[in-house]
């Protein structure tokens, strides 16, 4: 594609900020870089150790990746929970224990009361030295309210000063990235570090928020500033996106403990380009992040998944319509939040709202504390929350949740039977309709501020908390009514038919669907992170029929809709384009337009070229044989033109305005006394892509799909035409959809 007699200019073939990379010149260099080290290893010995590290480099790459991400991981989760636990207490025997760590070592605690131990107090025993009254529950509440202020100051404050790009939950943008939009510093070394801080606290700050959107981002930081050290990925923008899929899987590997859920998440949600050599490395990557984070054992249990579950009793067929319905909560719940927190983003982009995001974040912090504190449920970090709401009653559990009548009284094997609900159950019920009523409302306003904020774990809660109440109705209707012809088939009297928590785990399953739009992916993490792989089925029919209800309701997941709001160019793969329009519908020049600005291949002087570049903004320009003929000859980029100009003026000795610029192989001899040419065929694309003017658009769209154009030029008879680039194609989609075409501009 490129001419490279000549010695390489440095700065030729990188891109600026907001610019899309050129797919196919990009793998064109590639392939030429290693042919060139395949054919030097047949010289030298050292030559063959240097194809052969080459060869080697991506494996290496992606174990850093594992490496660092699985630490960081680790360190964000045990970070969060021991800041979760200081809102509420501390520990006397050493400050940097959680509630959990504090009394595990202590002599003083009994089964039953394994949260309660003296070496961890409240703030109330600290300050007025009692933890009983009404005096004590206000100091509680007061510091509880003040540390989650602090917390989210601290995070939206560095946010602010030091890295913008680390607030949100990054996934948006890094499918933006992924499909080769350049944003510079997104994935750089302070983002990466002020991400990482701020993460843990935004989480302990006990916002409607989670870690798992951000892990992704704080992975992909990694894999960037890893590409650094390694040559073939430093200078090849195509290569170094192969990497940044690979440590997204890496990233949902450790925010869930699924590495295979992870790879599917960046097959199917993330990336653009996914060659079979980028699963594989996925595939490792993922597993090495795990197997670091299993390492660190941040949960101290042991086990690699977040909330495991273990159900004694398999599902009935029946079982499959409220699983549906809980299906259909989800799609319907997904298209509300996506609606309305859209609505809320925009009018935070357009007002003066906007301005403000410190005070936004510390009402909302305010509003989320003042309203968490008094309820159980929504005071306790929305992991354990999930965790509660997953778990199946046994004997031992002295949750509310599992406060039945008879629940001593077992049937034979051991295994606890339905049994009617006691006064703690319904208690828990209405403490649970209130916290899923404040999780639907607080997380529309949470998602999308200024601070690092994740959307799994929220989404997942809503589903849990429906999931777990319609549960639990099921079990008490099963109690009440064995005989009825539904239940009496499979569910005799006294026996253990319903699990609660199996419905928790669906409807996370269902509400996280229907906002992300996963399908494969999902199911894939769901059973890893709970351990239920013979509920596969149950996960399906809730996930797709989530999918179904969603996409009758509006076609966009939650990231593809900020995607839109943000105007990043960014083709989406899986919808279709149905509309009956031609290459010269979209072309730029339009028949009233001025003509295409071009460049001729041998008659140009330096002056004119630079004239066109100072009055125009194209970022590339079409080379032709003369602009009589518009027979075309290649493309050239204006940073290159910019580059190579520059580059020769001060190394070229003669160099003036009036030298005459060549794109051909060679300059005719010139007349004695006149200034030296400038030969820049070097910088030429010599096979851009082309079309004709009656190519329907679908095929257009299909090609800067597959392909990742930046730009293609329309010919008519092999006379240039005119050119479409990605945003003209990304505004006539937008128009066709009677949207408004100018919102597509990176804002």
């Amino acid at each position: 594609m490129m001419d490279f007699l000549e010695e390489p200019i440095p700065g030729v073939g990188t891109y600026d900020d907001f610019n899309t990379i050129d797919w196919v010149r990009e793998k064109s260099r590639d392939r030429d870089r290693h042919r060139e080290i395949t054919n030097k290893s047949k010289e030298s010995t050292w030559a063959l150790i240097h194809s052969v590290s080459d060869a080697f480099s991506g494996w290496l790459l992606m174990l850093l990746i594992g490496l660092l991400s699985g630490s960081l991981a680790g360190l964000i989760d045990i970070s969060a929970h021991w800041m979760t636990d200081l809102k509420e207490g501390i520990c006397t025997e050493g400050f940097w224990f959680n509630h959990e760590h504090c009394c595990w070592n202590s002599d003083h605690v009994t089964f039953e009361d394994r949260d309660k131990c003296p070496e961890w107090n409240s703030w109330s025993q600290l300050i007025i030295s009692t933890d009983e009254g009404a005096f004590a529950y206000i100091v509680n509440y007061f510091m509880y309210v003040l540390w989650a202020l602090l917390f989210a100051f601290l995070a939206v404050s560095l946010v602010k000063v030091f890295a913008p790009y680390a607030c949100g939950s990054g996934i948006p943008e890094i499918k933006t990235i992924l499909s080769g939009f350049i944003i510079r510093g997104y994935l750089g070394k302070w983002t990466l570090i002020i991400k990482t801080i701020t993460l843990v606290l935004a989480v302990s700050s006990g916002l409607s928020l989670g870690k798992e959107g951000p892990l992704v981002h704080v992975a992909c930081c990694c894999g960037n500033i890893l590409c650094h050290c390694f040559n073939k990925y430093r200078k090849n923008e195509a290569k170094r996106r192969e990497v940044l899929s690979a440590a997204a899987a890496a990233g949902v590997s450790v925010a869930f403990g699924a590495p295979i859920g992870g790879v599917l998440f960046s097959l199917e949600e993330v990336s653009y380009y996914f060659p079979l050599k980028t699963l594989w490395r996925s595939f490792f990557a993922a597993l090495v992040a795990a197997f670091t984070l299993r390492s660190i054992n941040p949960f101290g249990n042991s086990r690699l998944v977040l909330f495991y579950v273990e159900f004694h009793t398999p599902w009935h067929l029946f079982e499959l319509v409220p699983f549906i319905l809980l299906g259909i909560f989800g799609g319907l719940w997904g298209a509300l939040f996506i609606r309305t927190n859209i609505a809320w983003c925009r009018k935070r982009k357009t007002t003066q709202l906007g301005k403000y995001p410190v005070v936004e974040v510390l009402v909302v912090t305010a509003i989320t504390a003042i309203l968490a504190f008094p309820n159980e449920y929504t005071r306790m970090s929305t992991s354990e929350l999930i965790s509660e709401l997953f778990n199946d009653c046994g004997l031992l559990d002295s949750s509310k949740l599992c406060d039945y009548e008879n629940r001593f009284n077992t049937s034979k094997g051991g295994e606890l039977p339905d049994r009617p609900a006691g006064v703690g159950v319904y208690s828990a019920m209405w403490q649970l309709a209130l916290t899923l009523i404040l999780k639907i409302v607080i997380t529309i306003f949470t998602f999308g501020m200024k601070i690092p904020s994740g959307l799994f774990i929220p989404s997942m809660a809503v589903g849990a908390i429906a999931g777990r109440l319609l549960g639990v109705g099921m079990e008490q209707l099963a109690y009440y009514h064995h005989d009825w012809a539904i239940f009496n088939s499979w569910c005799s009297q006294g026996a253990d038919c319903i699990t609660p928590g199996l419905y928790a785990m669906v409807g996370a399953a269902a509400c996280l669907g229907g906002v992300t739009r996963m399908t494969v992916s999902l199911v894939v993490i769901m059973f890893e992170l709970t351990g239920g792989l013979e509920y596969i089925v149950p996960l399906m029919a809730a996930a797709m029929t989530s999918k179904w209800v969603a996409d009758a309701l509006g076609r966009e997941g939650i990231y593809d809709a900020h995607i839109r709001l943000n105007g990043y160019p960014f083709l989406e793969a899986k919808e279709e384009f149905a509309h009956k329009t031609l290459a010269m519908d979209v072309m730029k020049p339009r028949r009233n337009d001025p003509l295409l600005t071009v460049l001729t291949q041998d008659s140009m002087t330096v002056e004119d070229v630079e004239t066109i570049i100072s009055e125009t903004t194209y970022s590339g320009f079409p080379v032709v044989v003369s602009r009589e003929s518009q027979r075309l000859v290649g493309f050239v980029l204006r940073r290159d033109l910019i580059i190579s100009i520059e580059n020769a003026r001060k190394k070229q000795d003669g160099v003036v305005s009036t030298s005459i610029i060549y794109f051909t192989e060679h300059s005719p001899p010139m007349p004695p006394y006149t200034p030296p040419t400038l030969k820049l065929r070097n910088i030429l694309d010599l096979s851009p892509f082309t079309v004709t003017d009656l190519t329907p658009m679908e095929i257009v769209v299909d090609i800067f799909r597959k392909l990742g154009l930046r730009q293609c030029l329309v010919t008519h008879n092999g006379r240039l035409l005119g050119i479409i680039t990605k945003k003209d194609v990304l505004k006539h989609i937008a128009q066709m959809a009677n949207q408004d075409p100018d919102s597509i501009l990176f804002n």
